[in-house]
């Protein structure tokens, strides 16, 4: 009986230690994780400009594309045909295309590219109905 309680005595001494010795390495400094938290800090960090840019570029090119969307002549005309190209345009080879600036932002430019199209024929079957137009696009 001794020995049992000798045993289970330097067993919850050893069970002690270790969960102090746990504890305490809660507290201590990870120089590593430091590290590399203030490399990616450092890297992400001139990233963001070129992001927001990014995103401007692609939210002009989408207004672009659908606020001239039935225009039929001028410089509306032209603004819309720039930013279909732009859109359809296959490859990422420079940086503002606008499959590049989808994948950096994180979209799919297939599912973008989809989408915008998918919207041109749906207001284009509407328009061609009969629909006013610019009396929805203004209420709407």
């Amino acid at each position: 009986m001794e020995l049992e309680t000798t045993s289970s005595k330097y067993l919850s001494d050893q069970t002690t230690l270790n969960m102090d010795e746990k504890i305490g390495s809660l507290f201590q400094p990870d120089t590593l994780v430091a590290a590399h938290y203030f490399e990616n800090l450092r890297r992400k960090s001139p990233l963001e400009p070129e992001k927001r840019l990014m995103l401007a570029v692609l939210e002009d090119g989408v207004l672009c594309f659908q606020d001239n969307a039935w225009a039929q002549t001028g410089k509306r005309k032209k603004l819309f045909e720039d930013a279909e190209d732009w859109i359809l345009e296959a490859g990422d080879d420079w940086v503002f295309s606008f499959e590049s600036i989808c994948e950096v932002l994180g979209f799919n430019p297939a599912y973008v590219r989809q989408g915008l199209l998918g919207w041109k024929e749906k207001y284009r079957a509407e328009h061609l109905k009969g629909g006013a137009w610019e009396g929805k696009k203004l209420t709407g």
